[in-house]
């Protein structure tokens, strides 16, 4: 039996970033229905965007950006292939370090729109719901963000 490898990455390059695209595309366009036009967003170049490599293949793709509001984690996809393999929360972790280098967004509010399942993946990075659930893309969501200890 070989080991399973699992890296994720800053997406650095159009090469790395075409594939976060086409990861999303197929979770969230193909999968899950949402319109193509809800998918990507004027965000897209202001957003840092990652990739998750498992056994050489690309199968997850996640985004962050500022926002008024603290800092946004968002668009977390893991192909089915990827799933059960740890993919999510590596990449919920890359995000969280990467936005924690950043000295000025440490004490910033860290917030996410959680599909209802996924709430369970990002309730262990510390994570708690807030407010209604609502619909977006015609899929029920629960606002969570880091409390402060």
């Amino acid at each position: 039996m070989t080991n399973a490898t699992l890296s994720t990455v800053l997406v650095e390059n159009k090469e790395d970033l075409q594939k976060a695209f086409e990861i999303r595309r197929i979770v969230f366009v193909e999968e899950q229905k949402v319109p193509l036009e809800e998918e990507f967003d004027e965000f897209e170049d202001s957003s840092h965007h990652f990739l998750a490599v498992f056994n050489g293949m690309p199968v997850g793709a996640a985004r962050w950006r500022t926002t008024e509001n603290g800092v946004k984690l968002e668009r977390y996809a893991v192909l089915k292939e990827g799933r059960g393999h740890g993919v999510g929360s590596s990449l919920v972790q890359a995000t969280l370090d990467h936005i924690n280098s950043f000295d000025a967004l440490k004490n910033k509010k860290k917030y996410l729109h959680a599909q209802l399942e996924a709430q369970r993946l990002y309730a262990k990075f510390g994570f708690e719901p807030y407010g209604e659930q609502f619909d977006e893309c015609g899929i029920q969501h629960q606002a969570m963000k880091i409390c402060d200890k």
